[in-house]
């Protein structure tokens, strides 16, 4: 098993040289096994810490209390740092609203996160296995849960790391005898008092005998399956989000409603859940239903609004669908100079990479909504990016006279709250592009152009 554990430090990328790791350790078999194995892979293949972290629930008493001392006595007779906390996770989930299960790993992971905080950053290393991969998918299942839900836990995500994830709980059994590792057993993990406990002791023992031995097996290999499918359509609908969302920074999201509309529903679902990611970094408290609600307000007409969970907002405006933070905050005015190379700025969710190339060589150059080539030879001093003022003008390419920069959003039906938002490309006289739209036919590529500008703009 030994092997395994670091095998899948390996593929998965889990561990660097120096990381430092926090294993909840419980002091169960699961964990004991886990130390193990991360100290067999710290000896052989890599130079890492390890830091025992330990939490008493508030739960089980005195049984509870010898855990605590027994994780203790392992941790000061390996020489490993060592923390513990006691909490009242019954009381902290009435606090707060949610179940017991629910605070105690919200109050574990809070405990975890602040001893790494306290030593630089890190890792944190739980020992969940297939058998729990297969208890996870069961009970989505029965929740009714999608794509996504059927890929279960994942080897890496964020800072938790799941180095036994693809190891079943009889290998870890057979690891724990064989190298006489001691373990202390929570008798609750016995008792059928919570659901996960009722899916490992009856649920699963029941199809085993009825109807799959190979169960666990079984469900891992769906967990894989779903997982390169949900990875592939994550993927392909953040491209697709890439091209539709006009504006995106961390308080709101502004989607082109027909662009938007025109992908698949699937697709659709998939990217109102990135916007909410984007701005929340999370999708606690969202169910299918609020998702569902979402794409029904884009078929209301213009001037729809619907309240979400954690003060957000989605709605409909000029051909956008808006989904944003309620807030209060002033618009901070920005004006930037552009330098040759990469640009990238603090207040503004835009980065801008400027080339200047001969004409004969910017024909694989693939223009496209945020990519644009200019007459260098054209600028009238020093290149720059701000936001819209007052009459501003510009001549938009194709035309000839000066148009209001007012007149132009209006005709576009660009929505009044994000104008003042979109970055303007000038020099020192003139607009040359509204980034993400329309570029001035003042500075376009001709017969006689010798130097190109070429503008690269991330979004």
């Amino acid at each position: 098993m030994d092997k395994a554990v670091w095998q899948n430090i390996l593929d998965y990328d889990l561990i660097k040289l120096g990381d430092n790791i926090v294993i909840g350790l419980s002091g169960g078999p699961d964990s004991m096994a886990l130390l193990y194995s991360l100290l067999y892979a710290k000896k052989h293949f890599l130079d890492f810490n390890i830091i025992v972290a330990h939490v008493n629930h508030g739960v089980r008493g005195e049984d509870a209390l010898a855990d605590q001392i027994f994780v203790e006595k392992v941790a000061k007779d390996l020489n490993l740092l060592h923390y513990s906390i006691n909490v009242d996770m019954v009381q902290h989930g009435k606090e707060m609203g949610i179940t017991a299960e629910e605070a105690g790993r919200e109050l574990r992971y809070g405990f975890f996160r602040d001893i790494l905080k306290n030593h630089g950053g890190g890792k944190i290393a739980v020992a969940h296995n297939k058998n729990d991969q297969a208890e996870t998918l069961l009970m989505r299942i029965m929740r009714g849960t999608g794509i996504d839900g059927l890929k279960g836990m994942e080897f890496k995500i964020g800072d938790i790391i799941r180095p036994m994830l693809n190891i079943h709980r009889s290998e870890i059994e057979n690891y724990l005898n064989t190298n006489r590792i001691k373990t202390r057993l929570d008798k609750t993990n016995l008792m059928p008092i919570y659901t996960r406990n009722k899916v490992r002791l009856e649920m699963i023992p029941y199809i085993e005998s009825n109807f799959n031995p190979n169960l666990i097996d079984s469900l891992w290999r769906l967990s894989q399956i779903a997982n390169l499918d949900s990875q592939f359509l994550e993927k392909y609908s953040k491209e697709k989000f890439k091209n539709i969302a006009k504006i995106k920074n961390k308080d709101k999201i502004i989607l082109d409603i027909d662009l938007f509309g025109a992908e698949d529903e699937a697709i659709q679902k998939r990217i109102v859940r990135i916007s909410i990611e984007k701005i929340l970094s999370g999708l606690q408290g969202f169910s299918e239903h609020h998702v569902n609600s979402v794409l029904d307000l884009r078929n209301l007409g213009t001037g729809k609004e619907l309240n979400l969970p954690q003060d957000l907002i989605a709605r409909t405006s000029y051909g956008n669908l808006i989904i944003e933070k309620i807030q209060d905050k002033e618009f901070q005015d920005f004006n930037y100079s552009l330098d040759l190379g990469h640009n990238q700025f603090t207040n503004i969710d835009y980065t801008f990479d400027v080339q200047i190339l001969d004409i004969n060589r910017i024909k694989d150059i693939k223009m496209g909504r945020y990519v644009k080539c200019f007459d260098y030879d054209k600028l009238k001093g020093q290149l720059a990016i701000r936001n819209r003022l007052r009459g501003d003008k510009f001549v938009p390419f194709g035309m000839r006279g000066k148009k209001k920069l007012k007149d132009y959003f209006i005709d576009e039906k660009i929505n009044k709250e994000i104008r003042k938002e979109i970055p303007l490309l000038i020099d020192g006289e003139n607009i040359l592009w509204v980034v993400g739209y329309r570029t001035s036919d003042l500075y376009k590529i001709t017969e006689k152009t010798k130097n190109v500008l070429v503008v690269r703009v991330e979004h």
